[in-house]
């Protein structure tokens, strides 16, 4: 089977390398498909989901001051075939949440479509939205 990438892939600075390697990898359970050094760096992936994180270095990223919590503005929707798992980890590990898991129903045109969803902040901050989808419904 030929390995999958993603089109489109974030790449998140992180202040404690690390830590954040051990957060991704043992409480959300991402696997490492590619792990570098100088400067620290690790493409992480979870079924069709892929991310990157990268130790904060003066390495022409940055276009501006990083405050934490860093990533303001913007979350990241990882979608999941089942999030009981990953509850199970966070609970273990006592991960704040963000926003408590919940049903949520979006309108698309003719249909509902359903997820569930909760979301957490990374060590750093960034906002990450969980969720599993639910399927469609007819309006009523």
């Amino acid at each position: 089977m030929e390995e999958y990438w993603n089109p489109m892939v974030p790449e998140l600075l992180v202040s404690n390398f690390e830590l954040s390697l051990s957060f991704y990898v043992d409480v959300l359970g991402f696997s490492v498909r590619i792990k570098r050094e100088n400067p620290d760096f690790v493409y992480l992936e979870q079924e069709q989901v892929q991310i990157m994180l990268e130790q904060i270095t003066d390495s022409g990223w940055i276009t501006g001051d990083l405050v934490a919590p860093l990533g303001r503005g913007v979350n990241f929707q990882i979608e999941l075939s089942d999030l009981e798992p990953l509850i199970k980890r966070l609970r273990k590990a006592e991960v704040h949440f963000f926003r408590d898991l919940k049903e949520t129903w979006y309108d698309i045109g003719e249909k509902l479509s359903g997820q569930r969803e909760f979301l957490i902040q990374d060590l750093d901050g960034y906002l990450l939205r969980f969720t599993q989808h639910l399927g469609e419904k007819e309006k009523s």
